[in-house]
């Protein structure tokens, strides 16, 4: 801290007591004495009383008009302007309390410049704060966009653990049971011939919509689009017995969707149409399959194309499930027409299972999928 520059001198309150006393008390006290003593006659004292009262407002004066301009000077170079930029300490020769009043000023000064300098690198610092903060919600908004993008394909559950990867390798490739489901519109070829581009491409827009969000809903995994067929794995993120059930409760709400689709397609002047689904579990290779610039996520091996055959088999309607699938559902699912089908490269015939038609008994079909939600682990009884 600048201290001002300063000269020993009197201090004011030591100037104001010594001009008190000679403009009022010492001129006094002189006449009265001299006047007591007999010295001097009345009309001397008179005159002599006068002249010294003069002359003691005179020093007087003198002395309190030094005072008078230090404080008025003082007080001109202690105005702060209206906008200051760097406050500069100030520097006066000055007496007594008016050299504590600027010393005191002046460390006043200190700390308004240093608390200006710290608001100036706060501000600095929250700028940079809001910068950061800006690319953060940006960054956010690109990866909610990405979430949003994901979802469309692969379900919530595995684009959270796609976001959450840390590796190089996104997922995983990996040997385990797993449910594949295939979905096919039934004379899809003839529909399509009937129709114009147009029509057919806002039919499966429809078709896909709606069949997808159930797969999801259950837990599943949209593999493909094949055409009109719609390919779903079931289990990658859960158990093998879980899976089996998500599949088949996800197969039962497609074939309950399906009758509220076809009034929607029907008011639209759009053809109405029926689907067969196949569902199969077994062992499965699920990974990134591909080239270097592009890659699936997908499951390949003998169950998936098991499953494709069976979804073959499958009527307008109907839902064919394999002999594994079949272990794992619970007694409320009620199957008929055990099948034993001969499936190419196979030397074994695969048994399987139709599934009650949910287009039979929309009662049956609403109290078996609240059965399966909360089922249990018993297998399930034949109906032939």
């Amino acid at each position: 801290m600048k201290r001002s520059t300063t000269k020993q001198g009197m201090s004011f309150y030591r100037k104001i007591r010594i001009s008190l006393a000679l403009m009022g008390i010492l001129p006094f006290l002189l006449v009265i004495y001299l006047f007591i003593e007999q010295h001097i006659s009345l009309s001397n004292t008179l005159i002599l009383c006068a002249g010294l009262i003069l002359f003691s407002i005179l020093v007087g004066f003198i002395l309190l008009r030094e005072s008078a301009d230090q404080i008025s000077t003082l007080a001109e170079v202690t105005t702060l302007p209206e906008s200051p930029q760097e406050l500069k300490p100030i520097e006066l020769s000055i007496d007594g309390e008016l050299e504590n009043i600027a010393c005191n000023f002046n460390a006043m000064i200190e700390q308004l410049n240093q608390a200006r300098h710290d608001v100036q690198e706060q501000s600095i610092q929250l700028l940079k704060y809001a910068d950061d903060l800006a690319r953060s919600y940006e960054q956010l908004k690109k990866e909610e966009q990405l979430r949003t993008h994901l979802s469309r394909y692969i379900g919530n559950e595995l684009v959270e653990q796609i976001m959450a990867c840390e590796h190089e390798v996104l997922l995983p490739n990996e040997r385990k049971q797993l449910t594949i489901m295939f979905a096919d519109i039934r004379s899809f070829t003839t529909l399509a011939e009937k129709m114009s581009p147009e029509k057919v491409v806002t039919m499966l827009n429809r078709y896909f919509s709606v069949m997808v969000e159930i797969i999801f809903s259950c837990n599943g995994m949209l593999d493909k689009f094949v055409g009109d067929q719609i390919m779903a794995v079931f289990g990658h993120l859960s158990d093998e017995k879980q899976g089996a059930r998500d599949a088949v409760l996800a197969a039962l709400k497609m074939q309950r969707a399906m009758k509220n689709l076809q009034q929607t397609l029907k008011e639209e002047g759009l053809p109405v149409f029926q689907i067969g689904i196949g569902i199969n579990t077994g062992k499965a290779i699920i990974g990134s399959v591909g080239s270097k610039n592009r890659q699936d996520y997908t499951v390949i091996g003998d169950a998936v194309n098991t499953a494709a055959r069976l979804e073959e088999q499958a009527g307008p309607g109907e839902i064919i499930i394999g002999e594994q699938t079949y272990n794992h559902l619970p007694d409320s699912i009620q199957v008929k027409n055990r099948l034993s089908l001969s499936v190419r490269n196979r030397t074994e015939p695969v048994i399987c299972y139709t599934i009650h038609s949910p287009l039979e008994d929309s009662a049956y079909i609403q109290k078996t999928i609240a059965a399966q939600q909360h089922c249990s682990s018993h297998p399930s009884t034949i109906s032939e």
